[in-house]
């Protein structure tokens, strides 16, 4: 299916309804295709996922001195 910007603009949540039943939605202008609507496959990340893939030094959350705050702000 493709539709104009205008169209596009009042009817898109009906556009994005045929876009997740996985019709081809695409978008023109002047009869020139420019985007195309589809549904997005990437699930929710979960909680955790990235357990063990880096490791935090000990004292990673010390209070920072005086003087390390104004060096990392320039002063």
């Amino acid at each position: 299916m493709e539709v104009n910007i205008h169209e596009a603009k009042s009817q898109l949540s009906r556009l994005i309804e045929r876009a997740v039943a996985g019709e081809d939605v695409i978008i023109a202008r002047a009869g020139h295709p420019l985007v195309r609507l589809v549904r997005s496959d990437r699930g929710r990340p979960e909680l955790g996922s990235a357990r063990g893939t880096f490791a935090l030094p000990e004292g990673w959350d010390a209070p920072l001195t005086d003087s390390e705050i104004e060096s990392l702000f320039g002063q």
